[in-house]
């Protein structure tokens, strides 16, 4: 069964056809960031909404507005892309790991306590799979010790926790419109949030400091007797070029039309695989706890089949590939034993800081332990019946090993 349906649904084309008719194909003076941000904002409840060229600069630049500097500690979860890593080493600060809970996968407030230092700066709560984290206990860490919390929403959209919007109850919020998410844009993402100072800050960051960049404002081109007069200075902070172009954002704002319709889709396609999966000790879901809303980013599941029945985590995903399944991804290495921070090549970006630093094997034994078993299925399906007939292929192969 192949799958027929297209990625894009909606106004795709014809948006980025009146880019290409526009005379402006810059976010320094086209119109389609500013028309993004202001629906992306309101579709999440937020005030402000700024774009960037990827969900990894927003990261950087949440970072830089919140005040990360040389030597601040970040605390981000130990299972999560190393972005989260090395955009706090970009901003200067201490990557510091917190372990995760073993049911949700998600970081645990617990041993986020445990961690603060004097030098902690800032908490980056990564919603896993489209699964928000307990952020209760996490914003009451923050407001005793003074803090401020990124939510990093790359793989969580539409999701609530206890009746909120995910990504309006930290402080700053990141969204990633990469090839794989929710929206997508190719490459592209969004910050959201309720502070203005942050919201200025965090645009003019990625916009190389112009100082006429505003929380609601990211164009710098609109007074042209201003803009183009000699005497005129324009840079009052320093800052990156992680602008959007006007074709992804045209791109995404499109999508975000049917946001709710391609975040319903993943949310099916996962229930067809939870429908074959069951209760099974072999394959464990990642667990939603109750008033929360999992957007399915991605199925997430802890396969026991090694030390239940002696089947490799290989084995059962060579199978199903065999059978005809999508094939299965693994879990990302944690951050602190991917080679680059494993053998500290990074610390030449600040030698004084870094040289020293070392993570050691066992600081974060629950991430360390259930990461090698996790599988991720595919839910981005834009086919119900695909999505059905590769649960189906699932049910065969649990059949194969007798699951």
């Amino acid at each position: 069964m192949k799958n027929n349906a297209t990625k894009y649904i909606g106004n795709e084309l014809t948006y980025i056809k009146k880019v290409l008719n526009s005379e402006n194909w810059s976010s320094t003076a086209g119109n389609w960031n500013q028309m993004l941000e202001t629906e992306f904002a309101k579709k999440f409840n937020a005030n402000y909404g700024v774009a960037f060229n990827s969900g990894t600069s927003t990261l950087h630049s949440a970072l830089e507005a919140c005040g990360v500097q040389e030597g601040d500690e970040v605390i981000s979860p130990a299972l999560t892309v190393i972005m989260d890593t090395t955009a706090t080493i970009h901003a200067n600060g201490i990557p510091v790991y917190a372990d995760i809970n073993p049911d949700t996968f998600t970081i645990d407030p617990s041993d986020v306590e445990r961690k603060i230092t004097p030098r902690t700066k800032a908490i980056i709560a990564v919603s896993i799979y489209g699964l928000p984290c307990d952020m209760d206990p996490i914003m009451e860490i923050a407001n005793k010790h003074g803090i401020y919390v990124i939510e990093d929403n790359a793989q969580c959209f539409l999701s609530k926790y206890k009746d909120r919007m995910t990504g309006t109850i930290g402080h700053i919020s990141s969204y990633s419109f990469e090839n794989t998410k929710h929206i997508s844009c190719g490459e592209g993402g969004i910050i959201l949030t309720n502070d203005e100072v942050l919201a200025e800050r965090a645009r003019k960051i990625g916009g190389h400091g112009f100082k006429n960049l505003k929380a609601i404002e990211g164009r710098v081109r609109l007074n042209q007797e201003t803009f183009q007069n000699p005497h005129y200075k324009r840079h009052d902070m320093l800052g990156w070029n992680y602008r959007l172009p006007e074709f992804n954002a045209a791109i995404a704002l499109a999508q975000l039309e049917n946001i709710e319709h391609l975040v319903q889709m993943r949310i099916d396609s996962a229930r067809c695989f939870l429908d074959v999966i069951g209760d099974n000790e072999c394959l464990v879901p990642q667990q939603t706890p109750a008033g929360y809303e999992n957007s399915y980013y991605t199925l997430g599941i802890r396969f026991l089949g090694e030390s239940v029945l002696g089947i490799t985590w290989e084995d059962f995903r060579k199978k199903y590939v065999e059978l005809g399944g999508d094939g299965i991804y693994g879990a990302w290495a944690l951050p602190y034993e991917e080679p680059v921070i494993a053998t500290n090549q990074f610390a030449y970006r600040n030698k004084r800081i870094y040289d020293n630093l070392k993570y050691e094997k066992g600081i974060c034994p629950i991430a360390e332990k259930i990461q090698p078993q996790l599988m991720q299925f595919k839910t981005n399906y834009r086919d119900l019946e695909l999505a059905k007939y590769k649960a189906g292929i699932l049910k065969k192969t649990m059949e194969h090993f007798g699951i």
